[in-house]
């Protein structure tokens, strides 16, 4: 294995960050993702960075692992959260440190932007392999569940 390098994704990462989608998806909530979404979703994403931003892992030119980030105003801290999503691993890269390379580095990221007061992320409640990673790195349970309605709709769809 090369050294791995972390990096701000390119919009040509978009089917090899779209496959970790929707394998971490399979794995984690038993959901096969629909190509027709998830793939204009990351090209969004990719196309316009006021959506979020990825970071991906890679191992020479191969994307092993992915982070995106999006962002929330808090009136009660006065600051930005940023909440991870679409965290994912490749399987056969899985516990060599990506996924922490990953968050530091945009721990750091967040750390040294004045406005970015806290991260957050959401992970499935029997995901505890995930839950103990999480915790290693200093991430806590708030007390919070996440709630949600969602329509099915997709923009441009």
């Amino acid at each position: 294995m090369q050294r791995i390098q972390i990096r701000k994704a390119v919009y040509d990462d978009w089917p090899a960050i779209a496959a970790g989608n929707s394998a971490l998806a399979a794995e984690t909530e038993g959901k096969r993702l629909s190509p027709q979404k998830i793939e204009p979703g990351v090209r969004a994403v990719l196309e316009d960075d006021s959506k979020g931003l990825y970071y991906v892992a890679c191992d020479g030119s191969l994307v092993v692992g992915q982070l995106m980030y999006t962002w929330e105003w808090s009136d009660w801290r006065n600051g930005v959260i940023w909440w991870l999503q679409s965290v994912y691993v490749h399987p056969e890269y899985r516990g060599r440190g990506i996924f922490r390379t990953l968050y530091e580095h945009v721990q750091g990221l967040a750390q040294s932007d004045e406005e970015v007061v806290g991260l957050r992320l959401y992970v499935e409640r029997e995901n505890s392999r995930a839950q103990q990673t999480y915790r290693k790195l200093g991430m806590k349970l708030p007390g919070y569940f996440v709630m949600e309605a969602l329509f099915d709709k997709a923009v441009g769809n």
